[in-house]
C-alpha cells in the first residue's frame, strides 16, 4: 500500500490523492471527493472524525480495513 501508516490520521487527500501536488500523491482509493462523502453517507465508506470546523481525518487503520475488504 502507498506509504499508508499502521495508526494515525489521514487527510481525504492523502485517501483521495492529489495530482496538483509537488510530487503528487496517487490515490489510496481512486474515486472523486463527491463520490467518496456519498459512499460515507450511504455506508460504503468510513466516517471521518471531526478535528475542528475545517478539518476532518480518518483513522488509517479503518482505511486499511477498508482496502483490504474491496480487494479480497
Amino acid at each position: 500500500m502507498n506509504a499508508l501508516p499502521e495508526t494515525g490520521f489521514l487527510r481525504i487527500r492523502q485517501i483521495l490523492g492529489n495530482p496538483k501536488a509537488v510530487p503528487p500523491i496517487p490515490p489510496l482509493i481512486p474515486v472523486g471527493r463527491t463520490a467518496w462523502y456519498h459512499g460515507i453517507k450511504v455506508g460504503h465508506y468510513p466516517a471521518g472524525v471531526k478535528l475542528s470546523p475545517g478539518v476532518t481525518v480518518w483513522r488509517a487503520e479503518d482505511i486499511r480495513k477498508l482496502i483490504e475488504s474491496k480487494s479480497a
